[in-house]
């Protein structure tokens, strides 16, 4: 941490507990085939895509992922299902963001939708209290408002630029590797949290 002033943080698999197999399983079970062909966390279909960068909105994601399940499919399980990746916050890790504050720069930036937003938003306040995520950082990013999403290095240059920040006293944690070699092209330090590893391994 020699050096480093900023912090930029990724939310899902570092801050919150995510299982993509969960929103897998909550598709298929919708009756939707092969729902891995639209979406996994590598890649996305252009609908997924779409969403993810802000070109459509809610109720345009709703109404065609209508076209993928079953008669009857209402938007409350189309959206029940997407957010089903959606775990929980550790205890833990919030207490490592409220002690790194006092230190360092804090930023978050993720690649989500204004679905999951609505979603851990309501989960950190039903489970902590805490309305928002904005409580732990200077500024929160996210690629459906930004419109710019990771790996892409304009995702991270729009957080350098928008708060001045120096590349090389600036660190980078994310779970995903493309994600983390896209922060090292504009010259931020990086660290890859690799499953099982977390936060307190980090930040002791």
């Amino acid at each position: 941490m020699k050096g480093i002033k900023n912090i930029i943080f990724d939310l899902g698999g570092v801050i919150i507990n995510i299982n993509y197999q969960l929103t897998y399983k909550a598709f298929e079970d919708l009756g939707v085939k092969d729902f891995t062909s639209l979406y996994n966390q590598f890649t996305v279909s252009s609908l997924f895509g779409d969403l993810e960068i802000g070109k459509i909105g809610k109720a345009d994601f709703l109404e065609a992922m209508l076209q993928h399940t079953p008669a009857g499919t209402t938007h409350q399980q189309i959206t029940d299902a997407w957010n089903a990746m959606l775990l929980d916050f550790p205890l833990r890790n919030l207490q490592i963001l409220q002690q790194l504050r006092q230190h360092y720069n804090l930023y978050l930036l993720s690649n989500t939708n204004i679905i999951h937003l609505e979603a851990f938003n309501k989960i950190l306040q039903d489970s902590r209290g805490i309305p928002s995520l904005a409580a732990f950082f200077d500024k929160a990013y996210y690629s459906h408002e930004i419109g710019l999403r990771k790996p892409e290095k304009e995702a991270y240059q729009f957080v350098l630029d928008e708060n001045g920040l120096e590349p090389a006293e600036t660190l980078f944690i994310d779970d995903t590797l493309p994600n983390v070699e896209g922060a090292k092209v504009t010259g931020i330090q990086t660290i890859h949290l690799l499953p099982p590893k977390k936060l307190s391994d980090i930040f002791r």
